[in-house]
């Protein structure tokens, strides 16, 4: 689940704006492209929502070694990378092992890696829910969508639906520019597990990216009525009302959780954002030649 002391910071908060703005108005190549290069940004932003969030226990677990908690420190996630990378390397079979060393390989941006592990591991152990649950999710943050679908659409089954499952499968349909989908997803995760506020957020996120903004608002509020507030909840909300104008309130909201001077800079950035985006919708009117005498 989210962490509680987490907060959405300034790189975040920028890669989500940019990618929000760009799905709702597509009016230019040079939106375009800013929205595909905030996506990596952005799929860190929504799949926190289920970081940390271990599945079905796992049935070849010897030990059952727990993951680490997603947000620990980097000093402890450079520690679990020397002290399990070492046993891996002794017994890449051991599936505890296996996991809490792609774990901190994904917690300190070592994508590639992780997903060579937990791909090792899915082909030792191809029916192991938790196994296939970690891989996908590692496959979504390495940017392999279509294959992390179907991973993690084998991660879980209709007759024993994983919500956490579900809301990772949004989040990677979220990347894929097909919300209507994700939606679904994450309708059918909160029919197992209603108001759950990480579902929430990444449903909220989803509508918003799909230019929904009054619905991605009343969504993101639900997802912040429940104590503790995570912080990014709190920040994607700040957000969605200010993509809707208002600033003050936008800045209010955002000062929950940050210092004044940021929470003000946020707000800055967001009016410049949507100043940029009115700029490049204004019509251009084509210079009259001079009449000059010849």
């Amino acid at each position: 689940m989210l962490a509680d002391s987490a907060a959405l910071a300034p790189g975040a908060f920028a890669a989500v704006l940019t990618a929000i703005i760009a799905a709702i108005e597509m009016c230019s190549t040079r939106l375009r492209s800013a929205r595909l290069f905030a996506s990596a940004a952005l799929v860190a932003a929504i799949a926190a929502a289920t970081a940390g969030c271990q599945t079905t226990q796992t049935t070849q677990t010897t030990g059952s070694l727990p993951l680490a908690p997603a947000d620990q420190p980097v000093a402890a996630w450079q520690r679990d990378i020397d002290v399990y990378g070492q046993q891996y390397r002794a017994n890449p079979s051991k599936v505890d092992v296996a996991l809490r060393y792609a774990q901190a390989l994904r917690a300190t941006g070592q994508r590639a890696q992780a997903v060579a592990v937990l791909e090792r591991l899915s082909m030792l152990y191809p029916h192991d829910k938790t196994v296939l649950g970690e891989y996908g999710r590692a496959l979504a943050e390495a940017g392999d969508y279509d294959q992390a679908l179907d991973v993690l659409g084998r991660a879980h089954s209709p007759d024993q639906p994983d919500w956490h499952i579900l809301s990772a499968q949004g989040a990677v349909l979220d990347q894929m520019g097909r919300h209507e989908e994700a939606q679904r997803y994450y309708l059918t995760a909160l029919k197992i597990i209603p108001e759950e506020p990480s579902v929430l957020s990444n449903l909220g996120l989803s509508y918003a990216l799909s230019k929904d903004l009054p619905n991605a608002e009343a969504t993101l509020r639900r997802a912040a009525a429940h104590r503790p507030v995570d912080p990014r909840v709190r920040q994607n909300l700040a957000l969605v009302v200010g993509l809707q104008g208002r600033f003050a309130e936008a800045e209010q909201i955002a000062a929950a959780d940050l210092p004044p001077d940021q929470a003000a800079a946020n707000v800055a950035y967001l009016r410049q954002m949507l100043a940029h985006r009115n700029d490049l919708q204004k019509p251009t009117t084509p210079a009259r030649p001079a009449h000059g005498s010849s």
